[in-house]
């Protein structure tokens, strides 16, 4: 399924999937290489990225990992808003992603630059947040997950995980239709209220979440699923990241959310050449 995202910067055209580079404003983010804190970094980053084939840049000033410690609005602020001006001086035509629960935030982010909003709270975390979404008329990328990052590991119990977690989405994108937001990401929200096997089951029915008749993001980057069950870092689940990638664009992925943007790159790259081939070859059969 073919889609285009409406952005301040143009369409965003989503009918060859697309990276969305990680960038942490913060001490505390579970992949230790994705922590920028000063601005000349957080610039050179997003110039890395760009130029490796980033489609849109993911900033974030909160580590939503499980247990993670609270961070007050004024300091999320101070880690975001400059890292998103900064970036918006130096790239002017880059696709800024602000990665926030609170609708403060974000309608800063969105002043100072960004384009796009991305809530890991699945909305739950500011009772204003869907207001604002619609009220600023920009994409919003909408992640399951259930409580937050100090209680989701024990919220993890479904009837039927796939079902539920569709029906879940369902439910809120109905709520942003409502209120006339028509630009919605979906992200089954790996890691987040599902334990490893979850997250395996997530991954391999992923196409059933078509049926929501939105873009899917998929991140899984270097998370505990890969280096848990292969028994390494996460800083050494490159290879895995790529492997899981590439099984979620075979099943319908968008967007590819991840620390490491060149080996997604080049993932989507020969995704791309295989159906190209594959297409090739059906049309000289039928011919």
């Amino acid at each position: 399924m073919h889609y285009t995202i409406r952005t301040k910067k143009g369409l965003l055209n989503l009918s060859t999937p697309i990276v969305m580079g990680i960038i942490n404003t913060t001490p505390d983010s579970f992949f230790a290489p994705s922590r920028t804190t000063l601005l000349p970094e957080i610039v050179a980053k997003a110039g890395a990225m760009l130029s490796e084939g980033a489609a849109i840049l993911d900033i974030g000033g909160y580590s939503t990992r499980p247990g993670a410690e609270e961070v007050s609005e004024a300091e999320e602020l101070d880690r975001v808003i400059p890292a998103v001006e900064a970036i918006a001086d130096q790239f002017p035509e880059a696709i800024i992603s602000v990665d926030t629960f609170r609708s403060t935030i974000a309608r800063a982010a969105i002043e100072a630059g960004a384009s796009l909003i991305n809530d890991a709270s699945f909305g739950n975390g500011d009772a204003a947040m869907f207001k604002t979404v619609a009220e600023l008329k920009v994409p919003y990328i909408l992640m399951h997950t259930r409580g937050n990052p100090q209680t989701m590991t024990q919220l993890n119990q479904y009837n039927d995980l796939v079902t539920d977690v569709v029906k879940e989405l369902q439910a809120r994108l109905s709520e942003l239709r409502r209120l006339g937001v028509t630009d919605v990401i979906v992200d089954p929200g790996f890691g987040f209220a599902k334990n490893i096997a979850q997250n395996f089951a997530l991954l391999n029915q992923l196409e059933v979440f078509h049926t929501l008749d939105c873009p899917i993001l998929v991140g899984i980057s270097n998370k505990s699923l890969i280096y848990k069950t292969l028994g390494i870092s996460p800083e050494e689940a490159t290879n895995g990241t790529t492997f899981l990638n590439a099984i979620a664009l075979q099943k319908g992925a968008h967007i590819l959310r991840v620390h490491q943007v060149k080996p997604a790159a080049e993932c989507i790259a020969l995704h791309k050449a295989l159906l190209q081939k594959t297409d090739n070859l059906l049309t000289l059969l039928k011919n």
